[in-house]
């Protein structure tokens, strides 16, 4: 006997769509589970972090990650094999164990600037300090596919300087955002020089100090070939276009050495909190008012720079210049910007905005500042409440006395297929993952208050003026001296900052020849030297308005102290070569 079963049409497609749902829960691959101390991060209740690599030869700068999810990381300095390094996790624990690094174009080893990485059309982006490349990426392969492109050239003929640092951004109509940053630190001729006055008008805001607008798929561009869309800026690192409102964002670094330049006019409490790093919303024909204002967030307003004649106070020209969205204490180094755009983590991150926070090399004699990734709530182009501190622990040691006690700092942000945001470090090429795992319904403010006091910590919160000064007491004439005009660059323990500022320990540059260093420091330096095997290449200010005293003081506290052990320099040496070099 034969039974004869009548399915009904609407039945058996409900049994379909369970079976489809049911084989997608099972295809769908969970989340890797984090490490047991985040990999040393401190984050938000509910969240986790997996250390996705401890360290690459290279270091890292900008991140970015493909559909497939395949890690791309813009290494601090190009090795043999290039200047990216691509990362795969095959096994979904959340570790890479797949490398492969390419992208050659020269300078191999030299520099420590090489920024920015981004995705855009299976193109991988990317920058070294003179030129913006892409290499087109396939889906489910690590290696790219051809030989890089040549996108846009910097063909100055000044070459390599100050704030040359190219992040990238694209918006939605086929547009490459590209920084040229200015040359100096506030226009001055010569550069960084106590007392002297800016160039007025300031002839580097013709091609420099601002955000070029180019074709994203054209090769061989130059500057000539894009357009100058906002100008004002002396320097940017922190750059991303916010799908939501169609507009172009960035974070400023401010302008430094307020109280190098002008002792007369700040205090080193001053100096060390001034100027603002300016959140910006960016729109074409914007001027934010470099190299003449500064934006002062203590007082919310922009202030005319001392070297056009501003005490700390004078508005004059500055009000016609654009106010930023949020001024953020000065120094913290913004390096990178990510609107997230996942829904991985609670609904309150949809659209704000991620930014890492490098972490100060010049906030002597206060603790170093910075060193964390920060989060601002968005929606409509507007903050809609106070930075949260999001990702921290970076440093390991708090308070940070230089920079070279930190032993990470964050750099690189970037987004993957899945909503999991992944954080680079410049000091060793470490790479986190991190993940949420919590309730997201129920995710608000308790979950954040643990975050919330790691804002009364040495390294983010505003120093006292006499508590949290570390020099209150009595210096020597030459520690004066250096911390007044050196330590700002070189560091409290003459260990200077990687890639910025070479150390002054056991080198011969202090030790060697005493008058190759009084002449340095009389008539400054600027282009290339080595230093313990690495590269710099920063300007050394010229320091000739200090007295032959002033300068044999610091020059023996520096071949004596630090660990070096050298001979003195008196005041006569500094005299006689001081009148050979007709120095006045």
């Amino acid at each position: 006997m034969h039974t004869h079963i009548h399915w009904n049409p609407q039945l058996l497609i409900g049994i379909a769509a369970l079976a489809l749902v049911g084989l997608l829960v099972q295809c769908t691959p969970g989340l890797p589970a984090g490490d047991a101390d985040n990999g040393g991060l401190f984050l938000p209740q509910g969240f986790e972090a997996v250390v996705v690599v401890d360290s690459l030869p290279g270091k890292a700068r900008h991140l970015a990650v493909s559909k497939g999810g395949n890690l791309y990381v813009k290494l601090r300095r190009p090795t043999e094999e290039g200047g990216v390094t691509g990362l795969r996790d095959k096994n979904g624990d959340g570790k890479a164990d797949q490398q492969f690094t390419f992208g050659k174009y020269g300078m191999q080893g030299k520099w420590s600037l090489e920024t920015g990485a981004r995705i855009y059309k299976n193109y991988l982006y990317y920058s070294s300090e003179l030129n913006v490349y892409r290499v087109k990426i396939r889906p489910g392969r690590l290696k790219p596919i051809g030989e890089p492109e040549l996108i846009v050239q910097d063909d100055h003929p000044h070459g390599k300087h100050e704030h040359i640092a190219k992040p990238l951004a694209f918006d939605n109509k086929g547009h490459l955002y590209v920084p040229f940053g200015a040359p100096s630190n506030a226009c001055q001729e010569p550069k960084r020089t106590p007392g002297q006055p800016g160039l007025d008008p300031c002839p580097q805001l013709e091609d420099h100090a601002g955000i070029w607008r180019f074709d994203a798929e054209k090769p061989g561009q130059t500057q000539r070939d894009g357009t100058r869309f906002a100008t004002g800026i002396r320097s940017v690192v922190a750059m991303d276009w916010n799908a939501a409102d169609e507009e172009l964002y960035v974070v400023i670094h401010g302008r430094d050495d307020l109280l190098r330049l002008f002792p007369d006019r700040f205090t080193p409490w001053q100096s060390a909190l001034l100027p603002a790093e300016e959140f910006v919303r960016v729109k074409e024909g914007d001027h934010f008012g470099w190299p003449y204002c500064y934006y002062d967030q203590l007082q919310g307003k922009k202030v005319l720079a001392p070297e056009y004649g501003g005490d700390g106070n004078i508005v004059g020209r500055c009000a016609q210049y654009k106010l930023p969205l949020i001024g953020f204490p000065g120094h913290w180094a913004p390096n990178d910007l990510l609107f997230y755009t996942g829904d991985q983590f609670p609904p309150r991150y949809q659209n704000g905005a991620f930014i890492a926070f490098h972490g100060s090399t010049n906030r002597a004699p206060y603790p170093q500042s910075g060193y964390f990734v920060c989060f601002v709530p968005f929606a409509n182009g507007q903050p809609t409440g106070e930075w949260e501190v999001f990702a921290d622990g970076f440093a390991v040691v708090d308070p940070i006395v230089s920079v070279s006690d930190a032993h990470y700092r964050p750099m690189g942000i970037a987004q993957g297929p899945d909503g999991s945001l992944y954080l680079g470090d410049t000091e060793k090429g470490k790479i986190w993952r991190v993940m949420f795992k919590g309730n997201k319904e129920t995710f608000g403010p308790a979950q954040l208050a643990q975050m919330e006091s790691r804002k009364t910590m040495a390294h983010i919160r505003t120093p006292d003026p006499v508590a949290d000064n570390l020099q209150k007491d009595k210096l020597s004439d030459g520690a004066y001296v250096y911390n007044t005009y050196c330590g700002i660059c070189h560091q409290t323990n003459g260990k200077g900052a990687s890639g910025r500022f070479p150390s002054l320990v056991q080198t011969e540059w202090v030790l060697g020849d005493k008058e190759r260093l009084i002449e340095i420091v009389l008539n400054g330096m600027e282009g290339p030297i080595e230093v313990h095997g690495e590269t710099f290449n920063q300007v050394m200010p010229q320091h000739s308005f200090l007295s032959d005293e002033e300068l044999a003081n610091v020059l023996t506290y520096i071949r004596q102290n630090f660990g070096n052990d050298a001979s003195s320099i008196s005041p006569e040496e500094v005299s006689r070569l001081r009148k050979r070099l007709k120095q006045p």
